[in-house]
């Protein structure tokens, strides 16, 4: 398994497409913050695991104002411009990938398109299995395993497009790493129901791909630390 690298500049080659993955995840970011059982986050500490420059944390505080919330990502010039753009929001950002120090803090985790990337998937799901408090519940989203027919074409976009390092797997890979970790796991198709734009040169040039990807192969894993 190759192993992911300890901490990058931006995820994207180009830092151009780093900067415009934010208006492009929003509708998602939008659609998944409705997904959440927990309605009333304003006593609660969430975490952002990988969180980019800050879009999600921001979504969900103007729709589901939280107490206090932690944004972590490896990329050193994105979490840059996270703390820029986060206004007066109670958030705090950290470069990197583990989460030293952070003993059953969190209420409530959130990652959207990282798991895939994480190089020892154990050892992440033990991590936040370890951040969460008893009965925190963490969400991670993501349509890129092993299962998604479009796979064989991604795997060599994302090494090619991105300053990351692929892993291959299926979903009930990760249902078994979440589960070895002590997490209860069930998920569910993310059903986008907005509109889907037309991108040609994007991940889904076959709309038909676009429509498929974000109804059907798009997941949403709810991972409960159950109380002892």
């Amino acid at each position: 398994m190759s192993q992911a690298p300890e901490t990058i500049t931006t995820w994207y080659v180009d830092p151009d497409a780093e900067d415009r993955m934010s208006d492009g995840h929003a509708p998602i970011w939008r659609h998944l913050i409705e997904l959440i059982v927990e309605r009333d986050l304003s006593e609660k500490s969430v975490l952002d695991f990988g969180c980019n420059q800050g879009g999600l944390l921001r979504h969900l505080y103007a729709i589901r104002p939280f107490r206090k919330a932690l944004g972590i990502d490896i990329a050193e010039q994105s979490i840059a411009k996270a703390e820029a753009f986060k206004g007066n929001i109670p958030v705090q950002h950290a470069v990197g990938g583990a989460l030293e120090g952070w003993v059953e803090e969190f209420d409530l985790a959130i990652s959207h398109e990282v798991i895939y990337l994480v190089g020892d998937i154990d050892a992440h799901a033990a991590d936040i299995f370890k951040a969460l408090k008893p009965g925190g519940v963490y969400y991670a989203v993501t349509g890129c395993h092993t299962d998604n027919p479009l796979w064989p074409k991604w795997r060599d976009l994302v090494a090619n497009r991105t300053n990351t390092v692929v892993q291959d797997r299926s979903i009930t890979d990760y249902a078994r790493a979440f589960a070895k970790a002590g997490f209860a796991v069930s998920g569910r198709k993310l059903e986008y129901d907005g509109f889907i734009p037309f991108i040609e040169d994007g991940w889904t040039p076959d709309f038909a791909d676009a429509l498929d990807y974000y109804t059907q192969t798009k997941i949403v894993f709810r991972l409960v630390k159950t109380a002892l």
